[in-house]
């Protein structure tokens, strides 16, 4: 299954600090699919109009929504108060995930 994750991130004077430190740990996760918990097809930061960070998006593929939410869960970027909320939209089963090339290698 694959399923669209959106990730709005905390605000405040801080938060540019506690991503830019979590960054590591969070691409290092992304690589891994969470352990193995989902294949990232594609993501990316999302900003604002202004160039500030907000959150980041990705294409997951997993066996279940369970495993798609373990994995956005389990992001340093969620455990280490990043994350204000995540959402998790399935895509169509249709979804064409062979013409992206995976941030995750398998």
């Amino acid at each position: 299954m694959y399923f669209l994750m959106i990730c709005h991130h905390n605000a405040g004077p801080q938060i540019d600090t506690l991503r830019d430190g979590l960054r590591p740990e969070h691409r290092d996760w992304v690589a891994s699919g969470g352990n193995g918990l989902a294949v990232v097809l594609t993501g990316s930061a999302i900003w604002d109009e202004t160039g500030a960070g907000i959150g980041n998006f990705g294409i997951l593929q997993a066996e279940s929504e369970a495993k798609a939410r373990a994995f956005a869960e389990g992001d340093p970027f969620a455990k280490g108060g990043v994350v204000r909320d995540i959402t998790l939209t399935r895509l169509a089963d249709s979804f064409r995930a062979e013409r992206i090339d995976p941030l995750t290698k398998t």
